[in-house]
């Protein structure tokens, strides 16, 4: 009997690993280039802190000086 209990037990948290990883996917979000170049700029008039941009845009910090070097190159 313990290995039936073992066994629904690793085949559900299968299943919830699977569900959270399919949510995961689904709710990532992506943006255009244009949507990236007005971020960035918003930034660079400097109206907002870093900080305040990337918890309205739901980006991390590191997402947004990435994109500020791709569009200063």
């Amino acid at each position: 009997m313990t290995t039936k209990k073992n066994f629904s037990a690793g085949s559900q948290q299968r299943t919830s690993e699977s569900l959270l990883k399919d949510i995961r996917c689904n709710t990532k979000r992506i943006f255009t280039s244009e949507q990236k170049v007005l971020i960035v700029m918003e930034g660079i008039r400097g109206e907002h802190s870093i900080a305040e941009l990337c918890r309205k845009y739901g980006i991390s910090d590191s997402t947004y000086y990435k994109w500020n070097k791709e569009f200063i190159e």
